[in-house]
């Protein structure tokens, strides 16, 4: 499993207009065969910061994704809300 954490900060005008778009994005995604789960998240600190927490079964499902429709046609627009770069980690569990 690869887990992702992309992390944005949200112009404050536009927090609105970023929910649309995700729940739309986060609906889509959970649908996907390789998705093992997929949610939107709000800091509790400061309402602007957000990020998607992801885990997919492995890289080809992240590929395929990336290539969705959805994906390609959505993450465009939520890059013009941005307030600073987009971050985006990948990981996978240590396991003891």
């Amino acid at each position: 499993m690869i887990k992702i954490v992309a992390k944005q900060v949200i112009r404050k005008d536009c927090i609105g207009k970023y929910r649309e778009l995700t729940k739309e994005l986060v609906e889509k995604s959970q649908a996907e065969a390789g998705n093992i789960m997929y949610t939107s998240n709000q800091s509790t600190a400061d309402e602007r910061v957000h990020c998607f927490i992801e885990i997919w079964k492995d890289q080809e499902a992240i590929d395929i994704h990336n290539a969705s429709e959805h994906f390609q046609r959505i993450i465009p627009q939520l890059g013009e809300l941005f307030d600073a770069p987009e971050t985006v980690d990948l990981y996978t569990e240590v396991e003891f």
